[in-house]
């Protein structure tokens, strides 16, 4: 076999990931299903004017949809995708805290929703990496309940108060 025939040989193998028609359906229905979840929490965000918004929100579900996805099309057992979903909720968690702001008081902190939600998102994204595609648009679907109805529906309550 010639220099040219192992390299592209080589290639060809290491794009072997996605060697059946169905495993790339899969892999690719969840990736583009955890950046469309993650866009529709986004986009309600940038509506409200906050700073991260539809592309980071689509980024962290995308992001954590590919942890989870690679970590299953990996030999390794249970024990390595507990530990990939462990590192997901721990970078997260890191990326959260900077959205935190706190002012001179307790009173005036700012940014938790906003980390709690992209904390929310990338949970979808791992639920969409899993296979769980059901419970992920249930649950994007409870956040815009509670990220846009709920404080409509304070805002209303607060205005028919005396």
């Amino acid at each position: 076999m010639g220099t040219l025939e192992v390299i592209f040989a080589t290639i060809v193998d290491e794009f072997s990931d996605l060697n059946d028609i169905e495993n790339a359906t899969r892999v690719t229905t969840r990736l583009v299903l955890a950046a469309i979840l993650g866009g529709i929490l986004g986009f309600e965000r940038e509506q409200q004017g906050k700073a991260a918004g539809i592309r980071t929100h689509m980024l962290v579900c995308l992001g954590a949809a590919l942890f989870v996805v690679a970590a299953d099309q990996s030999v390794f057992g249970d024990d390595a995708m507990s530990r990939v979903t462990q590192g997901v909720i721990q970078g997260i968690g890191f990326l959260c805290a900077g959205t935190i702001i706190k002012g001179e008081s307790l009173s005036n902190v700012r940014g938790l929703t906003t980390a709690a939600g992209l904390w929310f998102t990338a949970a979808i994204g791992v639920a969409v990496g899993m296979g769980n595609e059901a419970t992920a648009l249930v649950s994007t679907f409870l956040a815009l309940v509670v990220l846009h109805v709920l404080p409509l529906m304070i805002r209303k309550k607060d205005s028919d108060a005396p």
